[in-house]
């Protein structure tokens, strides 16, 4: 039997230099990319977690052994669970495919979706209940967040990820679908210079030392 509640599903990386957040590595180099990186996903955990919609699972990649995940087990209370699969659909899909098997409804989300608010994520919960899925799109083209209350393979298989089409090409299948969805604002994730000062202006992102 699933559990109460929506979980929320937080997907992060290893901040480790060289690996983590590389194309802020021009401007940050690879340890301040890296800071940056662990920055965003304890910040995407605080959200979710004030969220209060739901148990929060952090997926970790390339798996849950990294000393930070350890470190965010215990300080956010969450578990731990290793991204297995292929692309970021393939790992998308088994994350749901798990999930939803312990609970009624899961809301996932990049650790980079820094204009995400804890409010998002109470509205998507919200519409939920009522839609077979919902999105939030992302400015470059993608998107932040998606939720689902049954698996729904489709929506990850045949998108060219990575590309500016990625959200037209989602929408593209839950109408071919028919799935009743709803749709949150347009927001942005953290991958490029601009996006991290513009995060800093905002005040998101407590920014690096120069």
């Amino acid at each position: 039997m699933s559990e109460s509640g929506t979980a929320v599903l937080v997907f992060a990386r290893a901040p480790e230099a060289g690996r983590s957040k590389t194309r802020l590595m021009p401007l940050l180099g690879a340890d301040g990319a890296a800071r940056i990186g662990a920055q965003l996903t304890e910040r995407a955990l605080q959200v979710a977690a004030d969220a209060a919609i739901g148990p929060v699972e952090l997926w970790c990649a390339p798996d849950c052994c990294h000393d930070f995940f350890e470190r965010c087990r215990d300080r956010y209370g969450v578990s731990l669970h290793a991204q297995t699969g292929g692309d970021i659909g393939m790992r998308m899909a088994h994350a749901f495919d798990d999930s939803l098997r312990r609970h009624a409804g899961a809301l996932l989300i990049g650790a980079d979706a820094v204009s995400l608010q804890s409010a998002d994520l109470r509205a998507a919960g919200v519409a939920l209940r009522r839609h077979d899925a919902v999105f939030a799109p992302a400015e470059d083209g993608g998107y932040l967040l998606v939720g689902l209350r049954v698996r729904q393979a489709a929506l990850f298989e045949g998108i060219a990820w990575g590309s500016a089409g990625v959200w037209s090409q989602t929408r593209a299948v839950f109408r071919r679908l028919g799935l009743l969805t709803h749709v949150l604002a347009t927001g942005y994730d953290l991958d490029r210079p601009d996006d991290y000062r513009r995060a800093v202006a905002e005040g998101l992102l407590v920014p690096e030392p120069c």
